[in-house]
Order: structure tokens, then sequence, then C-alpha cells
């Protein structure tokens, strides 16, 4: 079993798939008997992830900061629900508690709390794989850019590869339960590029 992190976004979006794969990602989550760990909520993308993992039979722990759940945007049905004090320590919890995290599309929320992940992989606080469930290609211009700042010499090759990109389910689930790549530290091996 394996505490799967979903980051997405809390509107439902336009394209009616992407909602159709949040759904098939809680369902595979829940069937799979893995947990999902999320934000919490009970709107858009997350609220539909947390309902079918619930109702594929998972269990779903969901953290939201105070200031959150006082505008009643809590999912109340969860396994857990863990009520933060700020956003700070909402992804840190989220993290602690997942072997992995899967990214849907999202906002600035979304790209806020993978962008931790992946930065706190870089620097070595965690080893934790990170796949990014790209719908339609929402995340193709992101990919490109990171493509770019490798290029551009912002971002190092053997820093590049943490940021894994799906374009099913299965292949999220997969890069989520291996291992997270290798992340040489740029500061203490000066031969990473």
């Amino acid at each position: 079993m394996a505490s799967i992190c979903v980051f997405c976004g809390s509107n439902p979006g336009n394209d009616p798939a992407i909602a159709e794969i949040a759904t098939e990602l809680g369902t595979a989550i829940g069937a799979g008997g893995h947990q999902l760990v999320y934000g919490g909520g009970r709107v858009g993308l997350m609220g539909t992830v947390a309902d079918a993992t619930l109702a594929a039979g998972g269990e779903v722990i969901g953290v939201i900061p105070q200031a959150l759940a006082d505008r009643e945007v809590a999912h109340t049905g969860l396994t857990e629900l863990i009520v933060t004090d700020t956003m700070h320590t909402r992804k840190q919890a989220m993290c602690d508690r997942s072997d992995g995290v899967v990214t849907l599309p999202g906002g600035y929320g979304t790209l806020d709390e993978v962008m931790e992940i992946l930065t706190w992989n870089q620097i070595g606080i965690v080893a934790k794989p990170v796949a990014f469930l790209d719908v339609g290609g929402y995340y193709e211009r992101l990919f490109q850019f990171f493509d770019e700042a490798v290029a551009a010499g912002l971002i190092r090759d053997a820093h590049r590869v943490m940021a894994q990109r799906a374009s099913t389910v299965a292949d999220a689930i997969e890069i989520v339960r291996a291992p997270a790549p290798d992340s040489p530290s740029k500061w203490t091996d000066p031969s990473v590029r």
C-alpha cells in the first residue's frame, strides 16, 4: 500500500476530461488499497478525487488550514481531517504522510504545493517521487519551461528528472510507488550538472 498525495485544483475546470481523470485517479487509489492524502476540501477536483477514493473503499486523509475550514470548504466525510494553522504546515503535513505525489491540473495553489516538494527533493530534505498527470497536454508548457531552464543552466539535468510526466492514471501510480530519482546535491558534489 502506498500513501499517495494528490495536489489538484479547488475548481472543477472547464474540461470534463479533467474531472473524469480525477475520478479515475481516486478510484484507482481506493481500489488499489492505497491511501489518499490531499488538501481536505470538498470542492472542485479535490472533492472529486476524495469522493472517488472513498467510493472505491479507500482511506482519505484531508489536510486543510483553519482559514479554509472556517469557510466551510472542508470535506466532512473523510477517514481523517487534519486542520493546520497555516498553508505551510499543511504542505508539511501532507508531505510527511505520503510516499509520493501525483499532481492533477490546478492553479496557483497546486503549482505552489508541487514546486515546494520538488524543491525539497532538490535540496535533499525529502526523497519523494513526483508525477504530473498530464490531462490533454495541460502541463506541456510547464515541461517546456523546465527544459528551457535546463538549457539556460538554471535547473541541472540531475534535478530535472525529479519532475516526471504521466499520461495515464496507471503510469502516475507506478511513478509514485517507485523510489524517487536520485537527487545529487549541487552544494556537496561539484560534478552535478
